[in-house]
């Protein structure tokens, strides 16, 4: 199977799992069997959103979810995104770590192969000038993984998220907006870089919101050094506001190599919030993250008609 994808990825991501249990309903450590099935009756929620999404005349081939087997199997979510002719992607990280490990340990290929996702996903939080022994171990699994996937025809989707170093932050006087304006592009960078080095070869980068064209065209270029040229990158949401996604829509969408996005707290938070607090029905809250997903949808095609046109 050829490196990389051909063709758009719009994903609702929704695999948010210790974060999404403990903000949304205040439950720590391991839920129990009730809870269980309120939070995956949450995650069916916005699955139906997603399906009012398809009603309204979106494109199933580019059209995905990501969601997790802990919450959304118990509903079938998964099963249900695939009888739709939905793209399915599904995590394998352990939920809530700082440093990448499988969820379900050496059974991790019969995990991916009972859902049989299209895109097997990880979120990967790794400074390429921190701790070098985490960043080993790190490697080491993912080359695994990586490995793994591609013996077997299956595609990698990457969550790349570079948190700031004490060093990098003093650098930008402690302003993390600096820091993600400054530095952490080039980190992206060398991150790409050196995961490709050591044999870790994502199909899909999933990429922080990045503030400029010019910045999205060198984390593109990296992504396909040396032939590896059908790899693309989608915007991830960072839970920002409207204003700042669409924001990071607009400088990916133009830039070939960048193919979409993978938005999640920033389309369904509110949504299923007012819902949970009763302020909301179930099927309006579902109808309101439809109309958001549907909102980043013309959004990031509006952005990449425009430099078509230009």
């Amino acid at each position: 199977m050829a490196l990389g994808y051909d063709g758009k990825l719009y994903i609702l991501a929704f695999d948010h799992r210790g974060s999404f249990q403990k903000k949304m309903f205040g439950i720590e450590g391991d839920p129990s069997a009730d809870e269980t099935d309120k939070i995956s009756d949450a995650k069916h929620l916005i699955f139906e959103g997603m399906l009012k999404a398809v009603d309204a005349g979106v494109d199933p081939e580019v059209t995905g979810v990501l969601v997790d087997e802990q919450f959304g199997a118990p509903r079938n979510v998964p099963g249900e995104a695939k009888e739709r002719g939905l793209l399915l992607a599904m995590p394998v990280e352990k939920s809530g770590q700082n440093e990448f490990d499988f969820e379900y340990g050496d059974d991790f290929g019969a995990h991916i192969e009972e859902f049989d996702p299209h895109f097997s996903k990880v979120l990967v939080r790794y400074n390429p000038e921190g701790d070098p022994e985490l960043n080993k171990r790190q490697a080491d699994r993912l080359k695994r993984l990586s490995d793994w996937l591609h013996v077997n025809d299956r595609k990698f989707l990457f969550e790349l998220l570079v948190p700031a170093e004490d060093e990098q932050l003093e650098k930008v006087g402690g302003d993390t907006d600096r820091f993600d304006a400054e530095l952490r592009p080039d980190l992206m960078i060398k991150t790409i870089e050196q995961f490709q080095d050591l044999g870790v070869e994502a199909d899909i980068w999933k990429i922080e919101g990045i503030d400029t064209q010019e910045d999205c065209e060198r984390i593109v270029q990296a992504a396909r050094r040396d032939g590896r040229d059908g790899v693309i990158c989608v915007v991830l949401g960072r839970g920002a506001d409207d204003d700042k996604v669409d924001h990071w829509l607009r400088q990916g969408a133009p830039v070939e190599g960048y193919a979409g996005f993978a938005i999640g707290r920033t389309i369904w938070w509110d949504a299923l919030k007012g819902f949970l607090d009763g302020d909301l029905e179930r099927e309006q809250a579902a109808q309101q993250i439809a109309d958001n997903y549907l909102r980043f949808v013309e959004v990031y095609d509006e952005a990449a008609r425009e430099t078509a046109a230009a």
